[in-house]
């Protein structure tokens, strides 16, 4: 249905119409249906505005493009969040022998991993550990607790921003102590 004349509720009513397809074509295109689900669900949400979306030759096009644009966008959100070495190393299971001096760095990571997290508001925490403890997703988490998934992936940001500031004054904190410890003492003049 080519035309000229698109306003966002006949997109909005291709996305309910033709879901089902376009989710099967974003999961494959993706390789997850959770995702697919996700980006489907914000692109409903941005098809709802006052203004004219303007020329739009095929509309089913358009809404697919819109979700895996969306998707796009949380993936390279999440490459980001992936290099938050500090806070995922303390949440991985270290090797099964490690040596005394990894032990005790790893459990001091972990100490200051948990006391950030304690730190943290009450939602804030329990979606952190829904997600990244549990393995739940965002729709289920946002369900629980009566919140859109964009307020979700709002909440992790948060926490892991949050975490990771304290895991990193925690860590220059802990090193300028060792340096103190393993410095010379002071020479008396007497």
């Amino acid at each position: 249905m080519p035309t000229e004349d698109a306003t966002w509720t006949l997109l909005r009513d291709v996305l309910a119409e033709r879901y089902d397809e376009l989710r099967a074509r974003l999961s494959r295109w993706l390789g997850s249906d959770e995702l697919a689900r996700e980006s489907l669900n914000e692109t409903w949400l941005k098809l709802h505005r006052e203004d004219q979306p303007g020329p739009v030759h095929n509309p089913a096009h358009y809404v697919l493009r819109t979700a895996a644009n969306i998707a796009t966008d949380w993936r390279r959100g999440d490459g980001r969040r992936a290099k938050r070495f500090e806070v995922q190393a303390a949440l991985e299971v270290a090797s099964p022998a490690p040596d005394a001096e990894r032990e005790v760095a790893a459990r001091q990571e972990f100490a200051l991993l948990q006391r950030a997290v304690n730190e943290l508001p009450e939602r804030t925490r329990r979606i952190l550990i829904a997600a990244r403890l549990q393995g739940r997703g965002q729709q289920e988490i946002a369900d629980e607790f009566g919140i859109s998934t964009r307020m979700v992936r709002l909440e992790l940001k948060r926490a892991l921003d949050f975490c990771e500031s304290e895991m990193q004054k925690g860590s220059e904190m802990q090193k300028g102590s060792d340096d103190r410890f393993l410095s010379k003492p002071a020479q008396s003049s007497s």
